[in-house]
């Protein structure tokens, strides 16, 4: 990604950098415009969107991923002339992978009147405490896929993934397909892995089967993983189903070294932490909720290269995509949100998106719907390190 584009901001007015004075500065010039009866973003002709997520801890890979993608779309359209004749700047916040601190990048944001909305939360709790933080502004595109937080059907949330729940029944519809009927899981013991541990224990009923092994982790980010790798080591099932993220890799790891041969299966999120493992995660398989970055068929993965090449990168990556997926349905939004867009009128014109086709992928979130995106495929790691799907 170009550091060279003005309108995307690589560090955060809210965590490093500023001080107090300026922020308020900012937002006291904003009320000041409202005032006027003039609209901030009309005033101001740039149109400013909020991004916290994990820049710097466990799931910087996603993070950075995420941001990387959003920003090669915003710098395309920015390039093109903006939207409705305002440019579009995107504000970094770290948060650390750590909810509370995500829970005030999002406060920060929305005591910002120049900030207009959030894009791609990344984390199960984050996302939590984002949305219920906000719920005037737009949160576009969070990277989970939790269903206990889509089922609160916050009208400030556009889901642009599929749920972890579709995720988990295509992993084992793709094991049943081949005639696997011993499949393990192993979780973590938090509010991911149990929506994980559900979901498979429905999908497994589907096909009459019953969990082979269930091993947990402390935590999404807890590192402790060997017991877990042992226990699906002792039980040897043919699948074991991995509803972890970056600390995919280290319970890989382990499961090789206590002897466990079972083909992994795993959920999207961990997909970006498998690639500097490269002959080690040969073979190991898991969900797609984005078209290969690869798979130039799309219309979308087209434009998403050749936008990513002109913000100066060729680092193509399922996060990126996703960022891009994100931001594409966000200047949707905005497009239709007219030329002096307010919080509630962006709300207002996501939730009027149908059909929308961003080149091969639909987005729907008319009638009440905040699920735009029922796409899931899966790949599995080739030679090198390269995606086949």
């Amino acid at each position: 990604m170009s550091t060279s584009e003005a309108s995307v901001q690589s560090t955060s007015p809210f965590t490093r950098g500023s001080n107090r004075r300026q922020v308020l500065t900012r937002v006291a010039g904003a009320a000041a415009a409202t005032l006027l009866g003039m609209p901030v973003f009309a005033q101001s002709k740039t149109i400013r969107i909020g991004a916290s997520f994990d820049n710097s801890g466990v799931e910087k890979a996603n993070g950075s991923g995420l941001f990387a993608g959003s920003s090669a779309c915003i710098n395309a359209i920015n390039k093109a002339g903006g939207i409705n004749g305002s440019k579009i700047e995107l504000v970094l916040a770290d948060d650390q992978f750590k909810p509370d601190v995500a829970k005030s990048n999002a406060l920060a944001f929305a005591n910002d009147a120049s900030v207009l909305a959030m894009i791609h939360p990344l984390g199960t709790r984050q996302t939590a405490e984002i949305m219920d933080a906000v719920p005037g502004m737009a949160v576009v595109g969070p990277n989970t896929g939790t269903v206990a937080l889509r089922k609160k059907n916050a009208p400030n949330t556009f889901w642009v993934r599929a749920n972890y729940d579709q995720e988990v029944d295509k992993l084992i519809a793709t094991a049943a397909v081949l005639g696997i009927n011993r499949i393990g899981i192993v979780h973590s013991n938090d509010p991911l892995g149990q929506s994980v541990l559900a979901a498979s224990k429905a999908s497994l009923a589907k096909y009459k089967l019953e969990p082979a092994v269930i091993a947990t982790t402390p935590s999404t980010i807890s590192p402790e993983v060997e017991p877990a790798a042992a226990a699906i080591a002792k039980a040897a099932p043919q699948v074991v189903i991995t509803g972890l993220a970056g600390t995919a890799p280290a319970f890989i790891k382990a499961l090789r070294k206590a002897g466990g041969n079972s083909t992994v299966y795993g959920l999207s999120i961990m997909a970006s932490s498998l690639t500097p493992m490269g002959n080690e995660a040969r073979g190991v398989g898991f969900a797609l909720i984005v078209p290969s970055p690869y798979s130039t068929r799309f219309d979308l993965v087209r434009r998403y290269q050749a936008d990513m090449e002109a913000s100066g990168s060729k680092d193509f990556s399922l996060p990126s995509l996703e960022g891009y997926m994100d931001a594409s349905v966000l200047v949707e939004g905005l497009r239709r949100a007219g030329p002096a867009p307010t919080r509630a009128a962006l709300i207002a014109a996501l939730s009027s998106i149908e059909t929308f086709d961003m080149g091969g992928i639909k987005i729907n979130f008319g009638r009440g719907n905040r699920e735009g995106n029922q796409f899931v495929d899966v790949a599995v790691i080739g030679s090198n390190g390269r995606l086949v799907s």
